[in-house]
């Protein structure tokens, strides 16, 4: 008697914890890059950003570095909660055309996330510290050097694999018999 699988779920590629973190830093370092240049153009002081980061979680008079390090470890998670996301898409759809839409789209809601909820409940403000078209830049630009390091990255990484793999790593979704 044949079996029929009912649920087919992908399983993450090889390096999947090191795919999320080179993506969550990648965009961690685009965030400072925006906020630094802002900063550096308007006459500003990144370190009140970075100390302000550290007050968000009750890490009041924290240095500035350990704002970064903060925010770092914080783009590091949602590093690997984005390639979880554009691993469940990329299952479906092709993979290069959904990185970068699925990135900027997940940032967009993140930052709505972070600075109309949380931020207005956790530090109030920090909220007001930047204008919002800088804020919503950073998490942009945070999904662009995401999306760029992800694609950057070997096939073998990334690859989703559901029945296998097809010619040179790409997945092979075409059913095959019953198990």
């Amino acid at each position: 008697m044949a079996s029929y699988n009912t649920l087919i779920r992908p399983k993450m590629g090889r390096g999947f914890l090191r795919t999320g973190l080179c993506i969550g830093l990648a965009g961690g370092l685009a965030e400072l890059g925006v906020v630094w240049l802002y900063s550096a153009l308007t006459g500003g002081d990144a370190a009140v950003i970075a100390r302000h980061v550290a007050s968000a979680i009750g890490l009041d008079g924290a240095s500035a570095t350990t704002g970064v390090t903060i925010h770092m470890g914080i783009a590091a998670v949602l590093g690997v909660a984005l390639n979880a996301v554009v691993q469940i898409v990329a299952a479906r759809l092709a993979r290069d055309r959904v990185v970068f839409p699925v990135m900027l789209a997940s940032l967009a809601i993140v930052w709505a996330i972070n600075f109309f909820v949380l931020l207005p409940l956790l530090c109030p403000g920090f909220v007001h510290l930047l204008p919002y078209t800088v804020t919503l830049a950073s998490k942009l630009a945070f999904g662009l050097a995401a999306a760029a390091a992800f694609r950057a990255l070997p096939p073998a990484v990334w690859v989703p694999s559901a029945y296998g793999t097809g010619q040179a790593g790409v997945p092979d979704l075409a059913p095959g018999p019953a198990r």
